[in-house]
Protein backbone atom coordinates (compact mmCIF):
# COMPACT_ATOMS: atom_id res chain seq x y z
CA UNK A 1 0.00 0.00 0.00
CA UNK A 2 3.07 2.45 0.75
CA UNK A 3 4.36 1.41 -2.59
CA UNK A 4 0.62 2.54 -4.49
CA UNK A 5 0.73 5.84 -2.26
CA UNK A 6 4.09 6.67 -3.39
CA UNK A 7 3.59 6.18 -6.87
CA UNK A 8 0.03 8.07 -6.76
CA UNK A 9 1.77 10.89 -4.97
CA UNK A 10 4.54 10.53 -8.03
CA UNK A 11 2.32 10.84 -10.51
CA UNK A 12 0.49 13.63 -9.24
CA UNK A 13 3.76 15.53 -8.37
CA UNK A 14 4.96 14.65 -12.48
CA UNK A 15 1.32 15.83 -13.59
CA UNK A 16 1.35 19.18 -11.70
CA UNK A 17 5.20 19.76 -12.67
CA UNK A 18 3.91 19.75 -16.32
CA UNK A 19 1.03 21.66 -15.98
CA UNK A 20 3.48 24.04 -14.11
CA UNK A 21 5.70 23.94 -17.18
CA UNK A 22 2.37 24.47 -19.67
CA UNK A 23 1.60 27.11 -18.44
CA UNK A 24 4.19 29.41 -17.90
CA UNK A 25 4.95 28.80 -21.72
CA UNK A 26 1.47 30.34 -22.36
CA UNK A 27 2.34 33.26 -20.44
CA UNK A 28 5.42 34.04 -22.16
CA UNK A 29 3.50 33.13 -25.42
CA UNK A 30 0.51 35.82 -24.32
CA UNK A 31 3.57 38.47 -23.07
CA UNK A 32 4.91 38.44 -26.41
CA UNK A 33 1.46 38.95 -27.87
CA UNK A 34 1.24 41.60 -25.62
CA UNK A 35 4.31 43.37 -26.45
CA UNK A 36 3.64 42.84 -30.15
CA UNK A 37 0.19 44.22 -30.05
CA UNK A 38 1.88 47.44 -27.70
CA UNK A 39 4.62 47.55 -30.60
CA UNK A 40 1.88 48.29 -33.22
CA UNK A 41 0.09 50.36 -31.71
CA UNK A 42 3.54 52.74 -30.49
CA UNK A 43 4.62 52.55 -34.39
CA UNK A 44 0.85 53.26 -35.46
CA UNK A 45 0.88 57.03 -32.86
CA UNK A 46 4.56 57.76 -33.89
CA UNK A 47 3.35 57.52 -37.83
CA UNK A 48 0.33 59.55 -37.25
CA UNK A 49 2.59 61.74 -35.28
CA UNK A 50 4.84 61.82 -37.81
CA UNK A 51 2.84 62.83 -40.99
CA UNK A 52 0.54 65.37 -38.86
CA UNK A 53 4.34 66.96 -38.08
CA UNK A 54 5.17 66.71 -41.56
CA UNK A 55 1.65 68.73 -42.81
CA UNK A 56 2.20 71.43 -39.79
CA UNK A 57 5.64 72.32 -41.66
CA UNK A 58 4.33 72.44 -45.45
CA UNK A 59 2.12 74.99 -43.66
CA UNK A 60 4.69 76.85 -42.55
CA UNK A 61 6.60 76.79 -45.11
CA UNK A 62 4.13 77.77 -47.52
CA UNK A 63 3.04 80.80 -45.06
CA UNK A 64 6.65 81.74 -44.75
CA UNK A 65 6.92 81.61 -48.52
CA UNK A 66 3.75 83.69 -49.26
CA UNK A 67 5.36 86.39 -46.49
CA UNK A 68 8.62 86.16 -47.95
CA UNK A 69 6.91 87.09 -51.57
CA UNK A 70 4.87 89.77 -50.16
CA UNK A 71 7.80 91.30 -48.49
CA UNK A 72 9.63 90.78 -51.76
CA UNK A 73 7.00 92.95 -53.40
CA UNK A 74 6.75 95.84 -50.75
CA UNK A 75 10.87 96.58 -50.94
CA UNK A 76 10.59 96.33 -54.73
CA UNK A 77 7.85 99.36 -55.08
CA UNK A 78 9.67 101.08 -52.02
CA UNK A 79 12.98 101.15 -53.97
CA UNK A 80 10.92 101.90 -56.63
CA UNK A 81 9.38 105.04 -55.44
CA UNK A 82 12.81 106.05 -54.18
CA UNK A 83 14.76 105.80 -56.95
CA UNK A 84 11.91 107.77 -59.11
CA UNK A 85 12.41 110.30 -56.31
CA UNK A 86 16.19 110.07 -56.43
CA UNK A 87 16.50 110.54 -60.16
CA UNK A 88 13.62 113.76 -59.94
CA UNK A 89 16.37 115.36 -57.53
CA UNK A 90 18.92 114.76 -59.76
CA UNK A 91 17.54 116.09 -62.46
CA UNK A 92 16.71 119.53 -60.70
CA UNK A 93 20.44 119.91 -59.20
CA UNK A 94 21.37 119.33 -62.93
CA UNK A 95 19.39 121.98 -63.87
CA UNK A 96 20.52 124.19 -61.24
CA UNK A 97 24.16 123.53 -61.65
CA UNK A 98 23.49 124.31 -66.00
CA UNK A 99 22.20 127.28 -65.30
CA UNK A 100 25.12 128.32 -62.86
CA UNK A 101 27.58 127.00 -65.25
CA UNK A 102 25.77 129.39 -68.16
CA UNK A 103 25.15 132.10 -66.13
CA UNK A 104 29.47 132.16 -65.33
CA UNK A 105 29.89 131.62 -68.78
CA UNK A 106 28.32 134.15 -69.85
CA UNK A 107 29.99 136.76 -67.21
CA UNK A 108 33.42 135.22 -68.06
CA UNK A 109 32.42 135.74 -71.66
CA UNK A 110 31.69 139.61 -71.16
CA UNK A 111 34.71 140.40 -68.85
CA UNK A 112 37.22 138.43 -71.76
CA UNK A 113 35.39 140.18 -73.94
CA UNK A 114 35.79 143.64 -71.92
CA UNK A 115 39.65 142.92 -71.44
CA UNK A 116 40.38 141.80 -75.24
CA UNK A 117 38.95 145.28 -75.66
CA UNK A 118 40.74 147.16 -73.01
CA UNK A 119 44.08 145.62 -74.87
CA UNK A 120 43.16 146.33 -78.11
CA UNK A 121 43.09 150.07 -77.36
CA UNK A 122 46.14 150.16 -75.52
CA UNK A 123 48.04 148.18 -78.58
CA UNK A 124 45.75 151.13 -80.87
CA UNK A 125 47.39 153.70 -78.41
CA UNK A 126 50.66 152.19 -78.52
CA UNK A 127 50.84 151.86 -82.55
CA UNK A 128 49.89 155.48 -83.28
Amino acid sequence: MKTKFCLMITAALLALTAFSYGQAGTDVKDAAEDTGHATKTAAKKTGHATKKAAVKTGDATETAADKTGHATKTAAVKTGHATKKAAVKTGDATETVAKDTGHGVKKGTKATGHAIKKGADKTADEVK
